[in-house]
C-alpha cells in the first residue's frame, strides 16, 4: 500500500530506536518536569477501576513486588519463587543481580510480566563496600573516586550473561559514605548493566594499589527503593493468610500496582474516549489527551495512562510538549506495548474513517 502523506510525515520524524536504548532509560536520576492538563481529569468514570481497587485475583496478577532478596539465590530463582508462591502462570525480574548480592529485586507478577523490559533497563543504585589492597589518604581516594562520574568504557567479566565487547556506562553519581582504614563505604547511581565489581577494579588501578569489591547492596531500581523491601517469608504468610481466612489486607500492602513501575517514565494522561481505540493499537492522536508530562521528548519512551490511572500502553512519543500544547490534530505517541486488554473501556470509535484510521496506524507500527 502507498504511504500518505501523513503516514510518511510520521516516519521521518520518529526514525527507529534499538529496542534496547529505547526502554533503557534513567529518568528517576532526572527533573521529573511539570504536568500539564489539557481538561479536567477525572477519576469518577463509569469504566475502568483505580489501580489499588481492582479485585485481588486481578491485583496479583498485575502486581509487582519489591523484594528483599537474600545472598544465595540467583535472580532468576527468586523470580520463580514469587511465582510459585502466589500461585501464577509467570514472574519475571526488573535485572540480575549475582547470588551473593542482596537488595531489592522488583518482581513483576502475572500480565505484569509484559513490562518488565521498561523496568529492567531502568537506572539502578547500589551501596558497596569496596576493599582497598592497602590504606591511602581520604583526600586522594574522594578525588580518584570522582573521576569515574560521568561516561566510563567496561568489559563485562569473563563470568557474564552478556557477550564480552567494551561498552560505555554512565555513572550518575558516586557518594563516599564513610572510609576505615582500607574499606570505603560508597553509594553509586548507575546506568543498567554497569558492573560495580569491574567499577571497583578500575579505582584500584587509579589509585595504583588495586581493590576489590567486598559486598554490594541494590538500593534503587527504576522507581523503587529499599524504603519497603518485602522477604520471601513475609509474601508467603500474607498469601497463606488471605487463602485461609480470605484478608486481603496484608497481600494488598505487600504488592503494588504495575503502574508503580511506570512512575519514572513521562506520561500522557488520555481521555476515556480515547482509551479502546489505544487498547486495539491505534495511535494516539491529539484530541485524545487529557495531559502530559513537560518532560517528554520526541522518540522517547513514555507511559500512557487512563484518568483513573491504568497503565495503557508503553508507546513512543511523536511530539513534543510543545507541540502538543499547540497542536489541535496529529499524533502525539504510537504503540510499542499494549498492556491494558480489550473492553475494560467501551469502544466508541468503531465507523468506518476510524477504522480505516487505525488499520493505517496499525501498518506503519509494523515498519
Amino acid at each position: 500500500m502507498k504511504q500518505k502523506g501523513w503516514e510518511k510525515k510520521t516516519a521521518a520524524k520518529v526514525g527507529k530506536k534499538v529496542e534496547s536504548e529505547l526502554y533503557r532509560n534513567d529518568w528517576f536520576f532526572a527533573d521529573k518536569g511539570d504536568f500539564a492538563t489539557l481538561t479536567d481529569i477525572s477519576v469518577d468514570g463509569d469504566y475502568g477501576t483505580l489501580p489499588n481497587e481492582r479485585p485481588i485475583q486481578e491485583y496479583i496478577e498485575k502486581g509487582v513486588v519489591v523484594i528483599n532478596k537474600p545472598s544465595g539465590p540467583t535472580s532468576h530463582e527468586v523470580a520463580a519463587f514469587v511465582r510459585d508462591i502466589l500461585e501464577v502462570k509467570v514472574a519475571g525480574h526488573s535485572g540480575s543481580l549475582d547470588p551473593i548480592v542482596t537488595g531489592i529485586q522488583p518482581v513483576m507478577v502475572g500480565k505484569a510480566t509484559r513490562a518488565v523490559a521498561a523496568l529492567r533497563l531502568s537506572g539502578k543504585e547500589y551501596i558497596c563496600l569496596m576493599k582497598l589492597q592497602r590504606s591511602v589518604p581520604e583526600k586522594l581516594i574522594r578525588s580518584t573516586v570522582s573521576e569515574f562520574v560521568g561516561s566510563v568504557y567496561q568489559m563485562p567479566p569473563v563470568r557474564s550473561a552478556v557477550k564480552r565487547a567494551l561498552r560505555l556506562r554512565k555513572i550518575y553519581y558516586i557518594d563516599v559514605l564513610e572510609i576505615q582504614d582500607n574499606y570505603v563505604l560508597m553509594k553509586v547511581g548507575c546506568e543498567a548493566g554497569t558492573y560495580i565489581r569491574k567499577l571497583c577494579h578500575d579505582i584500584g588501578l587509579a589509585l595504583g594499589i588495586g581493590a576489590q569489591m567486598q559486598e554490594l547492596v541494590r538500593s534503587k531500581a527504576g522507581p523503587f527503593t529499599d524504603a519497603r523491601p518485602v522477604s520471601l517469608q513475609e509474601l508467603k504468610d500474607a498469601y497463606v493468610l488471605f487463602k485461609e481466612s480470605g484478608d486481603e489486607s496484608a497481600l494488598r500492602d505487600l504488592i503494588l500496582p504495575m503502574e508503580s513501575a511506570f512512575s519514572q517514565l513521562p506520561r500522557i494522561v488520555v481521555r476515556d474516549s480515547a482509551v479502546a481505540a489505544l487498547c486495539s493499537g491505534a495511535f494516539l492522536a491529539r484530541p485524545g489527551v487529557a495531559g502530559y508530562s513537560t518532560n517528554i521528548k520526541t522518540g522517547d519512551l513514555v507511559a500512557v495512562f487512563s484518568q483513573k490511572g491504568e497503565i495503557i500502553s508503553l508507546s513512543v512519543a511523536l511530539m513534543s510538549p510543545d507541540e502538543i500544547s499547540e497542536s489541535d490534530s496529529g499524533f502525539v505517541a504510537k504503540p510499542k506495548a499494549v498492556l491494558m486488554e480489550k473492553g475494560i473501556y467501551p469502544a466508541i470509535w468503531k465507523n468506518k474513517q476510524m477504522r480505516e484510521n487505525l488499520q493505517n496506524e496499525s501498518e506503519l507500527s509494523e515498519k
